[in-house]
C-alpha cells in the first residue's frame, strides 16, 4: 500500500461565502464558558430553553403518530391530511389555495431553500431586506446568486424604504423577500406598505417570498397573510410550527404557492427539488393538522408574555446612554443600536459584551447592516427578572465601552 497523501482535501469554493452569524458566534460563547463564566444565550429565537412548552395536544399528536406506526417516509410533499388543513387555514385567512400547491417542509428554512433553488440561477439577484434573517444570504451564496439589500428604516419603525427598493430592481431580479412580522427587528408592516410591495413585484414580474412564520405573534393579534391582499399575485408563503406553536426542534413547516398559473413552473421546480430530499420528518407532520385544527389558547398567553418583555426591553435599552431601540411589535427580537466610537464595529461591541458579562447577542452586520452602524439583535425570551439583570450588565458594559 502506498503512503497516504498529506495534502489537505479541498473544500468547495462556495463555502467561503456561506455565513450564518446567529450560530457562528456560539463558538466564541463556548470559549467564554470554558473560562468558567456563565453565558446567557440571547442569540437564537428558541422559546423552549426559556421555560415555554409545546402545547400538549401537539405532543400527543406526534406520540400517537409514532405509536400508530407512522415512522417511515411520507410522500415528498407531505401527508395529504396536513396539506389539506394548511390549505384550509390559508383559505380561512383570505388566501384561497389548493392543497396540491402546499408542501410540508423541514421548517420554514427548508421551504426558503427550496423556493430560492427553484428561482435563482448563478448571477441572478434576489431583493432582501437589511437587516435580514441571514439564512437568505447564506442560501444565495451557496447558489452563487446575488443578494441585493433593500433598506428598512429604523427612523420609521423599520419599515421598507420603497424608493430604495424601486431603484434596486434590475433585469436579473428574480424575487423579493418580505419578512413580516420581521426577524430581526420585530417590525410589522401596514397594509399600504404590503400593497406597495405587491404592486412593485407584479409590475416587474417577479414573485414575493412572504416569510410569515411570526404572523401569529403580533402583540395585537394575528397578522393576515400578505397574499390575502392579492390572492392572484405571484406570492409564495412560508410558515411553521416553530415559533407560534413552540416546536422549533420538530422542523415542521410548510409553504404555499399562490394560485396564479404564472407560478406553475416554480411549483413544479420546488416539488422536483423536494423529491431529492425524500420528505420532512414524518411523525411531526401529524402535529400540523393538530395545530391548525385545534385550540390556540396558548398563543394568547404567549403574546402577552412577549409584549411584557418587549416593553421592558424597549424601556431599559432606551434608558442606556448612547443606545437606542425601536419598539418591536411582534415576535421576540429587538434591534438596538449603540453609537459606536469612530473606528469601532458592532462585532467588537458584541464580543466585548460577551467576554465581559457572558451576555451573548448577535452583531448587526451578521444581518446585513453596516458594521460601523452599531446595531445588534437581542432575543428577549428570558424572564422579566433575568432580562432586568441582563440589561443592567449591558448598561454597565456600554458605559465602559463608550469611555474607552
Amino acid at each position: 500500500m502506498s503512503a497516504p497523501s498529506l495534502t489537505a482535501i479541498p473544500v468547495a469554493s462556495r463555502i467561503q461565502g456561506f455565513s450564518y452569524a446567529i450560530r457562528n458566534i456560539v463558538a466564541e460563547a463556548r470559549k467564554v464558558e470554558a473560562t468558567g463564566t456563565r453565558v446567557r444565550y440571547l442569540n437564537i429565537g428558541d422559546p423552549i430553553p426559556f421555560g415555554f412548552s409545546t402545547p400538549a395536544h401537539l405532543v400527543e399528536a406526534v406520540a400517537r403518530a409514532m405509536r400508530d406506526g407512522h415512522n417511515g417516509y411520507t410522500a415528498s410533499p407531505g401527508i395529504a391530511e396536513a396539506r389539506e388543513i394548511v390549505a384550509a387555514d390559508f383559505a380561512a385567512r383570505g388566501v384561497p389555495v389548493d392543497a396540491d400547491r402546499v408542501l410540508l417542509t423541514s421548517g420554514t428554512s427548508e421551504g426558503i431553500e427550496l423556493a430560492l433553488g427553484a428561482l435563482a440561477d448563478e448571477g441572478d439577484e434576489v431583493l432582501v431586506p437589511t437587516p435580514t434573517y441571514p439564512l437568505y444570504t447564506a442560501v444565495l451564496a451557496k447558489l452563487r446568486a446575488k443578494t441585493v439589500y433593500y433598506r428598512t428604516d429604523p427612523e420609521h419603525g423599520w419599515q421598507p424604504d420603497l424608493d430604495d427598493l424601486r431603484r434596486l430592481v434590475g433585469p436579473r431580479t428574480r424575487a423579493l423577500v418580505v419578512i413580516d412580522p420581521n426577524n430581526p427587528t420585530g417590525a410589522v408592516y401596514p397594509d399600504d406598505t404590503r400593497r406597495a410591495l405587491i404592486d412593485l413585484a407584479e409590475t416587474h414580474g417577479f414573485p414575493i417570498l412572504a416569510d410569515e412564520v411570526y404572523g401569529d405573534l403580533h402583540y395585537g393579534g394575528p397578522v393576515a397573510p400578505m397574499a390575502s391582499l392579492a390572492p392572484d399575485a405571484a406570492i409564495i408563503s412560508f410558515s411553521s410550527l416553530s415559533k407560534a406553536y413552540l416546536a422549533p426542534g420538530w422542523r415542521a413547516g410548510w409553504l404555499a404557492v399562490g394560485r396564479t398559473p404564472r407560478l406553475d413552473g416554480v411549483l413544479a421546480g420546488i416539488k422536483k427539488l423536494a423529491d431529492g430530499r425524500l420528505c420532512s420528518p414524518g411523525p411531526m407532520q401529524y402535529a400540523i393538522a393538530a395545530a391548525l385544527s385545534g385550540p390556540r389558547d396558548h398563543q394568547v398567553a404567549f403574546r402577552a408574555e412577549l409584549k411584557a418583555r418587549a416593553d421592558l426591553t424597549t424601556a431599559r435599552l432606551n434608558a442606556v446612554p448612547g443606545m437606542s431601540c425601536v419598539a418591536p411589535r411582534a415576535a421576540f427580537y429587538a434591534m438596538p443600536r449603540v453609537m459606536l466610537p469612530p473606528g469601532r464595529t458592532d462585532e467588537e461591541f458584541v464580543l466585548g459584551l460577551l467576554r465581559a458579562t457572558g451576555v451573548l447577542c448577535v452583531y448587526g452586520s451578521g444581518f446585513g447592516t453596516d458594521p460601523a452602524a452599531g446595531f445588534f439583535r437581542v432575543v428577549f425570551l428570558a424572564s422579566l427578572d433575568e432580562l432586568g439583570a441582563i440589561y443592567d450588565a449591558m448598561a454597565d458594559f456600554t458605559a465602559q465601552f463608550l469611555r474607552a
